[in-house]
Parts: structure tokens; C-alpha cells; sequence
């Protein structure tokens, strides 16, 4: 685009620190256009009526264009983003918005089907390191006035670079911390360096991509049987700030998810382990939640329940209100007993093996279906046999269940 002086409205997708602003004014320079800076935190209908009409007088007067650069889009309401699409379909402004949400759920589709999405990637240690070089290097004392005086040794500018967790903005911000720390030769001490760099070392958002990216993998972890990729995000997680009651809760759903009736104990382990976070909190209830992640990780599959769960939701959604047959309708009075409700009911526990072979309780106009099976695993394994037994007995007493 820089290269044929055309840029088009795009959306600038990444963390904090990775070059959105930085980019947006790079390009607005490179193809000769005025760059406008707006923040959906800070401006509101008055600032961008003021922007759209400078923009539209700019080209009317020269053929000026503008990039109107708006950080944190997101937080822009829908009436307040559909108020750029006149202005960008008549080409008054190259819109360009940066967000650090997905733009997917949090943009609306009028104004994602005008825009080109780019993606950014948190910067590397490497990168970071070369930055400091960089402005080492440099003559301008705008921003390196600070760093020029500074003199990292390799191993303390590796260090920062990792605590800046690929964001160059909070590295920019360690080196002015470290150059005010700085004695006069420029240089820190292992303790007043040791009590800069501590901190935390990711990115954790408590509700954006990161945290259900994070929460995902967790989840997946623990339904791929590997406990130690499950506890290190577990506790990627908390570390990053997450409420542990959210781990318990998700660790609860996994438990029947992921391994339901293969191995029921994962369930009261889950909840065991809640229970213990409400009564110890935090850090002590948190080993609960690792001893649970474990149990879970390292138990027996299955996600039998999870299906049989779900199709039977479906038929249920699908079928109205089919009647309940009148052997299986409760007649606590008499008009009810008049009506026939519960006549011919058969009652399991004066049957033999307290079963009674060949009754249907389905509806009677709705052929049985068969929504669970249990996978060949843990207790699973048991509960199938025990289930094919009994259809055994159902078949030699009726007509075979239809099956899915």
C-alpha cells in the first residue's frame, strides 16, 4: 500500500505496545496525509463531528487526505462506529482503528466489511533488546536523552526486555524507571535493578482473547491427559490475576465434560476442591484446584454424557409437547386414577433384578432413541456391559429400541 501511496481503512489488532499508533502515523507520513488522533476513551460525538469536518474542509480544500487514526475502537458503541461509514465510503478519511479485542466480536460488520484487519504479534525479547540499541545509539533527546546515559549490562537489558512481556511501550517506560535509578555513571546495582524488573511477566486481560485463549488451553489440556501442560495454565492463569472461583467453576464443567461417568469421582474431587477455595481462599485453596487439575487430567475420557446431553436437548427443543404416556402419569386423585393415569404401570422393584423388561417410557408416539453410550473406558466400561444386558432383556420382551 506505502509503496503505491494508497493506503486503505483498516483495523490494527494486537497487545498493548506492538506499534498500532506507531504504524497508522508511519503510513500517514509515507503517503502524504494528515494524521488525526482520536481515543474512543476519551472523545466523543463533539471530537469527531470536529475531526469528520476538518477532514472533509482539508479535502475539499486541497484534496488533502486524512488518516483518522481512533485507538481502542472497541470501545466505541454501534451508532457511534456506523457514524465513520459515510466518510470512509466517500473517501473523506482512511480509517484506521486499533483495538486490542477481537475485532470479530467486538466491531460491527458494516465497518469490518470496509476495512482490511491486520494482526499484530507482541514484540520478541529480541526485538526489545534491539529497541534499547537503538535508542543507545541514537542522537535524538526526545526519548533517548534518558537511555544514552544508561548502561544496561546484556544480561539486565535480556531481563527488562522479558519483564516488558514483548510490549515496547512498558519497556520504553523501564528504561525512564531505570535511568532515574541510574547512578551517574548510568549504572544499577543488582538490588535496585532486581526491585525494577519484579513484576508480573504476562499479559492477562480477565476477559478478552487472552483470557479465554489461556482458559482454552487449560481445558484442552486437561481433555488430552497431560497434567503438567494443565497445571502450568492453570497457574499461568492465576499468576495473571485470574479469580481462582473461575478455574473451580470450569474445572466442575470439565469434570463432567471430559470424563463424566468414566470415573464419577472427578466430579466430587472438582467440587471438593471449590469448596475448599471458599473456605481457605487464596494461595492456599489454589493447591485444591492443582490437586483437581490433576486428578482430572490423568483420569479416564469420556464425553458421553456431554453427547447424550446434547442430542437429547435437540429431540427435546423438537418435539413439543408430545403427552407423557398414561402408565407413567402421576393420580394423586381420584379423577386422575378415573382418567387411567398410572394404570398399567409397572413397578421396577417387584420386577426381577428390579426391571421390567420391554416397558417404553418414551411417548408413545416417539420410537425410543438411544442417546447415551458409554465409552470403553474407566467405569464406563462397567455401566456399558450393564446396559447391554439389559437391552438384551428388553429385546427378547418387546421389539428392538431404533437406534441412532
Amino acid at each position: 500500500m506505502v509503496e503505491h501511496g494508497e493506503i486503505a481503512s483498516s483495523i490494527f489488532w494486537g497487545p498493548p505496545g506492538t506499534g498500532k499508533t506507531t504504524l497508522a502515523r508511519m503510513l500517514a507520513d509515507r503517503t502524504d496525509h494528515v494524521f488525526t488522533a482520536l481515543s474512543a476513551v476519551l472523545s466523543g460525538v463533539k471530537e469527531v463531528r470536529q475531526a469528520m469536518a476538518e477532514a472533509t474542509a482539508r479535502r475539499d480544500f486541497d484534496g488533502t487526505g486524512t488518516v483518522l487514526f481512533v485507538d481502542e475502537v472497541h470501545r466505541f458503541n454501534k451508532s457511534q462506529q456506523d457514524a465513520f461509514l459515510p466518510y470512509i465510503e466517500d473517501g473523506t478519511i482512511v480509517f484506521i482503528g486499533a483495538t486490542t479485542e477481537n475485532p470479530a466480536f467486538e466491531l460491527n460488520n458494516a465497518l469490518l466489511s470496509r476495512a482490511r484487519v491486520f494482526v499484530l504479534k507482541p514484540l520478541t525479547a529480541e526485538d526489545l533488546v534491539g529497541l534499547y540499541d537503538a535508542l543507545a545509539a541514537g542522537t535524538d533527546t526526545d526519548r533517548t536523552g534518558t537511555s544514552l546515559r544508561l548502561a544496561l549490562t546484556d544480561e539486565q537489558r535480556e531481563q527488562l526486555a522479558r519483564v516488558a512481556d514483548g510490549d515496547a511501550r512498558r519497556f520504553l517506560n523501564f528504561l525512564e524507571a531505570a535511568e532515574q535509578l541510574a547512578d551517574d555513571t548510568g549504572t544499577l546495582t543488582d538490588d535496585v535493578f532486581q526491585t525494577l524488573a519484579s513484576g508480573s511477566l504476562q499479559r492477562f486481560d480477565k476477559g478478552g482473547d487472552a483470557f479465554y485463549d489461556q482458559i482454552s488451553a487449560l481445558h484442552k489440556s486437561v481433555r488430552g491427559s497431560d497434567p503438567d501442560a494443565a497445571l502450568y495454565w492453570m497457574q499461568r492463569m492465576l499468576v495473571g490475576g485470574c479469580d481462582p472461583a473461575y478455574i473451580a467453576r470450569r474445572l466442575i464443567r470439565m469434570a463432567s465434560e471430559d470424563i463424566g461417568n468414566a470415573d464419577p469421582r472427578a466430579l466430587t474431587l472438582a467440587l471438593d476442591a471449590w469448596r475448599s477455595l471458599e473456605r481457605l481462599g487464596a494461595p492456599e485453596g489454589e493447591l485444591m484446584l492443582a490437586q483437581a487439575t490433576i486428578f482430572l487430567a490423568c483420569a479416564a475420557k469420556s464425553n458421553a454424557v456431554y453427547t447424550a446431553f446434547k442430542q437429547s436437548r435437540k429431540d427435546a427443543a423438537q418435539d413439543g409437547s408430545l403427552e407423557v404416556p398414561d402408565s407413567l402419569r402421576n393420580a394423586p386423585t381420584r379423577l386422575a386414577d378415573t382418567l387411567g393415569h398410572g394404570h398399567g404401570y409397572r413397578y421396577a422393584h417387584d420386577e426381577p433384578d428390579a426391571f421390567a423388561a420391554g416397558v417404553n417410557y418414551f411417548p408413545e408416539t416417539k420410537p425410543p432413541r438411544k442417546y447415551y453410550y458409554p465409552a470403553p473406558r474407566g467405569l464406563e466400561l462397567r455401566i456399558g456391559e450393564k446396559l447391554a444386558q439389559l437391552e438384551q432383556r428388553n429385546a427378547a420382551a418387546s421389539p428392538p429400541l431404533t437406534k441412532r
